[in-house]
């Protein structure tokens, strides 16, 4: 059983032109969508997890509001592509929990892809995490939703 939670950047500065897109910072709300979530995923994610994130600025002030050693990786970035995640986190073939700090279009084309929806792409809000387990039932594998939470609502 694997379980992949992906959490897309909570909300960041707006992009300008002429401006290093990965430099973005969060906005003063997408700091406290930041924490909330952090504060509902600590009581939450398992022991032995791992966390990656990408090396977007947004993304990593994401990943450090849960207070958890994290990686960045390069294969997170922005333009990078459902193959790219799902190899880097060995899915569906490692154990245990990993957490991924990632970017739209990116996530929502992994949720639609591992949920088999008919859209190429998944609607994922700023902040929010989507939890899905890989298990094996009967003689084939399921993907599993486990979890929709946007920062919102906590």
């Amino acid at each position: 059983m694997m379980d992949l939670i992906l959490w897309r950047h909570a909300e960041a500065e707006e992009a300008e032109d002429g401006h290093d897109d990965l430099a973005r910072p969060l906005t003063s709300r997408g700091e406290k969508q930041a924490a909330r979530m952090a504060a509902w995923l600590d009581r939450q994610l398992p022991e032995g997890l791992r966390v990656v994130a990408s090396p977007a600025r947004r993304t990593e002030q994401t990943a450090q509001a849960l207070g958890r050693k994290f990686k960045m990786r390069a294969e997170l970035l922005p333009g990078g592509t459902p193959l790219d995640l799902l190899e880097l986190v060995q899915w569906p073939r490692a154990k245990g929990a990993v957490l991924v700090v990632g970017h739209q279009p990116m996530l929502g084309q992994t949720v639609a892809q591992l949920l088999q929806l008919q859209a190429p792409e998944c609607p994922v809000r700023k902040g929010s995490v989507w939890w899905l387990r890989q298990r094996q039932r009967w003689d084939h594998s399921q993907t599993v939703l486990m979890a929709v939470q946007s920062p919102e609502f906590l």
